[in-house]
């Protein structure tokens, strides 16, 4: 149950502007780009670093208040509706881009960091990221790790799941685990734990091929 006592633990995690309680402001977050599809959440958490997001999830898991993940609210399929009674944990603020190997062909980032700027992280080596679910320089990339998001280029270079190389996420008990492809069915793995908050995916760029 979300009280007055929840919210206040929930503030002294992630601060007086990690916090949505407004009924006004919080309609901003009642659905994604599935519009027709609508709840309006009590709280909403703004972490700004992984340690936030374990911090609030073992507060959800210890009162029993269930929780959704959000990245940009631009999927189309209701995945970032909020659940009646839980808190939504929106991850836009985590948006640095942590690590970019060349010769490896990888880019680590935070969930928040929208999908057109991994392309232009790369761009400069003739690289980019194939995935593009038509909302490229708007939604974050945790979103289209969790949703598995497609796109116009998908018939060719393959969904999400074929260039997400591996993934940190936090579990709904707090736990943080490290999945990566040397796993057994590591696809089948990462699809388990698609609806926990992400800390950081690593992804595959691919080289742009020059036109003849």
């Amino acid at each position: 149950m979300i009280d007055q006592a929840f919210i206040a633990a929930v503030r002294a995690r992630v601060g007086d502007e990690g916090i949505v309680s407004d009924p006004l402001q919080l309609l901003t977050y009642e659905c994604d780009g599935l519009p027709h599809l609508k709840q309006t959440p009590p709280l909403v958490c703004l972490p700004s670093s992984a340690e936030q997001i374990q911090e609030v999830v073992r507060l959800c898991h210890r009162h029993d208040v269930p929780f959704v993940a959000r990245g940009h609210g631009s999927g189309l399929s209701g995945g970032a509706m909020p659940i009646a009674g839980g808190v939504l944990i929106g991850l836009a603020r985590l948006n640095r881009v942590l690590d970019v190997d060349i010769p490896n062909r990888r880019v680590t980032v935070e969930p928040g960091v929208t999908n057109l700027e991994i392309t232009r992280q790369v761009a400069p080596y003739g690289f980019y990221y194939a995935p593009d679910p038509s909302s490229q320089q708007v939604c974050s990339i945790g979103g289209n790790v969790a949703e598995n998001s497609g796109g116009a280029h998908c018939l060719k270079y393959g969904f999400t799941v074929h260039h997400v190389l591996s993934v940190e996420a936090v579990l709904s008990n707090g736990d943080l685990v490290h999945l990566d492809s040397s796993i057994a069915d590591a696809s089948r793995s990462w699809m388990a734990f698609r609806s926990s908050p992400l800390k950081q995916p690593c992804i595959r760029t691919s080289r742009r091929r020059k036109r003849s």
